[in-house]
């Protein structure tokens, strides 16, 4: 399947809303989309990491870090089980580490930046709930499409497997 995101904003203006162009592109899956399952942690990753053990199911994990530049939210560890669990990608407002090693794994993943340094494992972080950045509401069930040019959200299946 070949996903385009301008032709389903061209195709599909009012069910579409656009993230802001924050985000830079890691792993070898560079086009992704499933349905949205949310997380919402600050330099905690152990929600992160609770939900990769999971059964993804083509799903997408959005992680709302707040932005931090500090600690990274996901690694290499957490990004391999992704990917033996089947989740199609991962969206986190916040920084990733193991460039290297992301970038060889087939997972979608989008994030601000890198940074080598981990988070502390507290415990701490909501999951299904509403979150916001990059200019877009999303909550758990919606629908989250990636290519190269950017990174929609609707709330409906708009492309066929």
């Amino acid at each position: 399947m070949t996903l385009c995101t301008p032709d389903l904003c061209d195709e599909y203006p009012e069910q579409v809303r656009v993230m802001e162009p924050l985000f830079r592109t890691y792993g070898r899956k560079r086009q992704f989309y499933g349905q949205v399952v949310t997380v919402k942690c600050f330099e905690d990753n152990s929600l992160v990491k609770e939900f990769s053990a999971q059964p993804g199911e083509g799903r997408v994990l959005v992680v709302d870090g707040g932005g931090s530049l500090r600690r990274a939210l996901l690694g290499d560890l957490i990004a391999e089980a992704m990917v033996n669990n089947g989740w199609s990608g991962i969206v986190i407002n916040g920084c990733v580490r193991d460039v290297e090693a992301l970038n060889e794994l087939a997972l979608g993943i989008r994030a601000l930046n890198s940074i080598p340094v981990k988070t502390e494992k507290r415990g701490l972080g909501d999951a299904d709930i509403a979150v916001r950045f990059a200019g877009v509401d999303i909550e758990p069930g919606q629908w989250l499409y990636a290519d190269e040019t950017g990174i929609i959200v609707s709330d409906t299946k708009l492309v066929e497997d």
